[in-house]
């Protein structure tokens, strides 16, 4: 399933002018202005873990997302997100760390490699996207700030700033969204902090200027708009596990043998597949099973789910 000597671009899916010209007509409802001069410019290398999987389109992945934030269907986002403020940013880093401080986003990305990464992305409404990311390793920003011995989770909240992500205006969920991962899946390599996709900046609706993603958890585990992350030697809060805990358990990995209370997670379909385009089998872990298994040994992943 991984890359060997030759790897896809976006322009092996689509041709540049079309890829342009399409993303020229989205920016006007979309929001997809620069979002730093830090990153007014993408220069990246491919990764070794990318799948094999041919992206979606631009379109595709921009137009059709969660980011409750910006309201609940899925066109919502991008619809809204054009008046959001991602410049200047910074981020928070606090708890159990040696350099506590608020970063601003510029500093944060000096000396980063940035690498394009195309992972499979698994919502758990049962429908998937192959997504060309373009980030870096969390582990090396974690390495960085120095984690104390006693850090055993990392937490994560994304801005509140309801006059701009109108959705907050809703009760829906206990703002600020919340995510947490245990520090050895923030720490694997396949976990990454993401600034772009399709070689271009972060699209708002996608999570402008920085966000998580995991590829072998469902969606939601991937926090978007992120202003804070905190080390903390206890299991954080997570907004869907404090929101329906029987629903939605703090790992979140994707695992085909346990149904959503409401909805089988057996099989999954694919979005830009057509009307006919069928479902096919949901993967263990989102088909990442051989990279992360083992960060489960022991583990009783229906009772930890």
């Amino acid at each position: 399933m991984r890359r060997t000597a030759s790897r896809l671009t976006w322009a092996d899916v689509t041709p540049k002018a079309a890829f342009l010209n399409r993303r020229s007509l989205i920016a006007g409802a979309a929001g997809l202005a620069l979002a730093s001069p830090a990153l007014a410019k993408l220069s990246y290398v491919k990764s070794r873990y990318s799948t094999d999987a041919a992206p979606n389109s631009f379109e595709d992945i921009t137009s059709y997302n969660n980011f409750y934030e910006f309201g609940l269907g899925k066109e919502d986002p991008a619809e809204n997100a054009g008046a959001l403020t991602v410049d200047p940013w910074s981020v928070a880093i606090d708890g159990l760390v040696e350099k506590p401080g608020n970063y601003d986003l510029a500093d944060l990305l000096k000396g980063v490699a940035l690498e394009e990464r195309i992972y499979r992305f698994r919502c758990v409404e049962a429908w998937s996207m192959v997504v060309p990311w373009i980030g870096f390793p969390l582990s090396q920003l974690l390495d960085r700030v120095g984690v104390q011995p006693g850090g055993k989770y990392v937490a994560m909240e994304t801005l509140v700033r309801p006059k701009e992500m109108p959705g907050q205006a809703s009760a829906i969920l206990d703002w600020p969204y919340r995510e947490g991962l245990r520090l050895d899946e923030a720490m694997h390599p396949l976990t990454i902090l993401a600034t772009g996709l399709y070689g271009e900046e972060m699209p708002k609706q996608n999570g402008a200027p920085i966000r998580l993603v995991v590829p072998w958890k469902y969606g939601f585990k991937s926090i978007k708009s992120v202003v804070r992350i905190s080390l903390t030697d206890k299991e954080p809060q997570t907004t869907w596990n404090m929101q329906n805990p029987n629903e939605y358990g703090f790992y979140s990995n994707v695992n085909p043998e346990i149904d959503h209370p409401r909805w089988s997670q057996a099989t999954e379909r694919r979005i830009g597949a057509g009307l006919f385009g069928g479902r096919q089998p949901t993967l263990m872990f989102n088909g990442y099973g051989d990279e992360v298994a083992g960060l489960y040994a022991g583990q009783d992943l229906a009772k930890d789910f």
